[in-house]
C-alpha cells in the first residue's frame, strides 16, 4: 500500500527542506565573501591610471608567502627578476609590496630618498617586537633612540665586553667536546647569553632564565601570518610577548627603584634623561620594546651566520687550516703574556675577517629589508603606493655576477680589495642599518679564535641542503659531531 503526504505536510516538508539547502549554503557563502574581500583588500591599491611595476601578487592574502619561505631565496628572487625585471612586484607576509635588485635603486630607497620610505616590519613582526621598538620610527623618537643604542654598541663601548665574550665560549666549548651537536641550536644559545650582556650588561640566571625561555616561545611566531587565533603560532607567541612584556617591565621597575642603572643598553635607556624637544623620559613599554628589539636583532642571524661559517670551514679545508694557523699566531702571543683576548687582538684576524665577510655575502641571512611608501612615489618609471611595501634584495645583489664574479664559490680572497660601493649591504645602508654589526663580528672572532685552535667538527649524515625558517641555514640546523684538534691543542 502506497502513502502519500497530504498537502499541509507536503508543504511543510519542502519548507524544512528549502532550510536545510539554505542553512548548509550561508557558510559557502560566506567563505566566498571573505574571498571577494581578500581580495577587494589585495588590490584596493591599484590605481587605473598608473604603471605598477609588473610581478605577480598570488593568492589572496597569502600571496607569495609560502613560495618565499618554501623555495631557495636564490631561486625565488632570480626567477622574478629574468621574468619581471629589477623592479617586480608581489605580495608576501599580508603585505603588497615592491621588490628592488639594483645597487642604485637600493640607496634611493635606504639613502638618498630615505624620508620617502619608512623602516616598517610585517604587522606580526612589528606586534611581537613592540611598536615602539626604534626599527618602526623616524624623526625625533628615532634620532634619540637611535644615539642611545649607537652609543651601547660603538666599538669603545664593547671593546670591554672582550673578557665577557670569551667567558661564554669557554664555558660553551668544552661542553661540545666528543658530542654530536644542533649548530644552529648552540649558536642560538651562545648569541642569546651576548645579547644579554649587551641588553642587561650583566647576567643574572633566574631572571634572564625566564626571559629565555618567553623570548624562545616569541620567536616561534616571528614569521607567521598575523592571525590571532587560538592554536596559531602567532596567537601562542603573542601570548609570550605578553608574559615577556610583564617580566622585562618589572626587571625595569627594579633598577629604577633601586636607582642602581646598570650595564648594557637596558643602562643607557634608564639613563636618558629629559631633553628640550621631548622632555620626557623613556617609558617602561618604550625601553622594554628596544630591549625586544636588540635581542631580536642579535640572537637569530648571527646564530644562523654562525652555523654557515662552521660549514663553509667544513667544506674549505685548506681554508679553516689557514684560519687555523692565523689564530694560532695569535694564541701563542696570548699563552706567553698569559692573558686572554682583548680588542685589539681581534682586528689583527684578517683572514677570519674576510670569512666572516664572504659568509655575510654567500648566505646572506637578510635576503632583504622592509620600507614601507610613506606617501605615492613615483619610482624609477613605476607607481608605488602609500602603504606599500619596498624590499631592497640584498640576497639579488650579493649574488649578482656584476659585482662579484662568480657568486656561487665561496671565496674570501674577493673581500681583499673593497667591494663597490651599494653591492654589500649585509647589516643594510642608510641612517636606519644596524647598529650592532661591530658586536656581531666580534663575538664572531672570539668563537671562531678558541674554537679553530682547539676543536675540529665533522658533519653527522646527509650534509647538503638547505632549510628556511625564515632564515637560510643547513639543513638540520646543521648537525656536527665535535672532537679535539689534537692533544697539543691549549685550552
Amino acid at each position: 500500500m502506497q502513502l502519500s503526504l497530504s498537502p499541509p505536510l507536503a508543504f511543510a516538508t519542502s519548507r524544512y527542506s528549502q532550510v536545510q539547502v539554505v542553512f548548509l549554503m550561508v557558510p559557502g557563502v560566506l567563505f566566498c565573501c571573505f574571498l571577494l574581500l581578500l581580495v577587494y583588500l589585495q588590490w584596493q591599491y591599484h590605481p587605473k591610471d598608473k604603471r605598477l611595476p609588473p610581478g605577480s601578487m598570488g593568492w589572496p592574502y597569502i600571496g607569495e608567502t609560502l613560495k618565499l619561505y618554501a623555495e631557495n631565496p636564490n631561486s625565488f628572487f632570480f626567477n622574478r627578476q629574468k621574468r619581471f625585471g629589477d623592479i617586480f612586484k608581489t605580495h608576501i607576509l599580508g603585505c603588497p609590496c615592491v621588490m628592488i635588485s639594483s645597487p642604485e635603486a637600493a640607496r634611493i630607497v635606504l639613502v638618498t630618498r630615505a624620508h620617502l620610505f619608512k623602516p616598517t616590519y610585517p604587522t606580526s613582526k612589528e606586534k611581537m617586537i613592540g611598536p615602539e621598538a626604534l626599527f618602526f620610527h623616524q624623526g625625533a623618537y628615532h634620532s634619540r633612540l637611535k644615539k642611545l643604542v649607537q652609543a651601547s654598541f660603538l666599538p669603545s663601548a664593547i671593546r670591554g665586553s672582550v673578557s665577557e665574550i670569551e667567558q661564554i665560549v669557554l664555558r660553551f666549548l668544552p661542553s661540545w667536546k666528543n658530542t654530536t651537536i644542533n649548530t644552529l641550536q648552540e649558536m642560538k644559545r651562545y648569541a642569546f647569553d651576548v645579547a644579554v650582556i649587551s641588553a642587561f650588561g650583566e647576567k643574572q640566571d633566574l631572571e634572564m632564565e625566564g626571559i629565555k625561555h618567553l623570548y624562545q616561545r616569541l620567536e616561534k611566531g616571528y614569521n607567521s601570518m598575523p592571525l590571532d587565533l587560538p592554536g596559531t603560532p602567532f596567537h601562542k607567541a603573542m601570548k609570550a610577548r605578553k608574559q615577556l612584556n610583564e617580566t622585562l617591565k618589572k626587571l625595569i621597575q627594579k633598577r629604577r627603584q633601586s636607582r642602581r642603572q646598570g650595564g648594557g643598553l637596558l643602562g643607557v635607556l634608564l639613563g636618558d634623561k629629559d631633553d628640550e624637544k621631548l622632555n620626557n623620559q623613556l617609558s617602561d613599554s618604550q625601553i622594554a620594546d628596544n630591549i625586544i628589539g636588540v635581542i631580536f636583532a642579535a640572537h637569530d642571524t648571527t646564530a644562523s651566520v654562525l652555523t654557515w661559517i662552521l660549514k663553509y670551514l667544513h667544506d674549505n679545508e685548506d681554508l679553516l687550516e689557514a684560519v687555523t694557523r692565523e689564530q694560532e699566531g695569535i694564541r701563542s702571543k696570548l699563552v706567553e703574556a698569559n692573558r686572554g683576548l682583548t680588542w685589539d687582538d681581534t682586528r689583527r684576524m684578517p683572514l677570519t675577517s674576510r670569512v666572516i665577510q664572504e659568509t655575510l655575502r654567500t648566505a646572506s641571512i637578510l635576503s632583504f629589508t622592509f620600507r614601507e611608501a610613506v606617501q605615492d612615489v613615483e619610482f624609477e618609471g613605476f607607481f608605488i603606493p602609500k602603504g606599500w611595501k619596498v624590499l631592497p634584495l640584498f640576497r639579488s645583489i650579493h649574488h649578482c655576477a656584476d659585482f662579484f664574479p662568480r657568486p656561487e664559490k665561496f671565496d674570501p680572497s674577493r673581500f681583499e680589495v673593497p667591494p663597490k660601493p651599494n653591492t654589500f649591504m649585509p647589516f643594510g645602508n642608510g641612517l636606519h642599518s644596524c647598529p650592532g654589526s661591530e658586536l656581531a663580528k666580534l663575538e664572531m672572532l672570539i668563537l671562531l679564535h678558541h674554537l679553530t685552535t682547539t676543536y675540529r667538527w665533522q658533519t653527522v649524515g646527509d650534509d647538503d641542503g638547505i632549510q628556511y625558517g625564515p632564515f637560510p641555514v643547513p639543513r638540520c640546523g646543521l648537525p656536527v659531531r665535535v672532537s679535539r684538534r689534537n692533544k697539543s691543542a691549549i685550552l
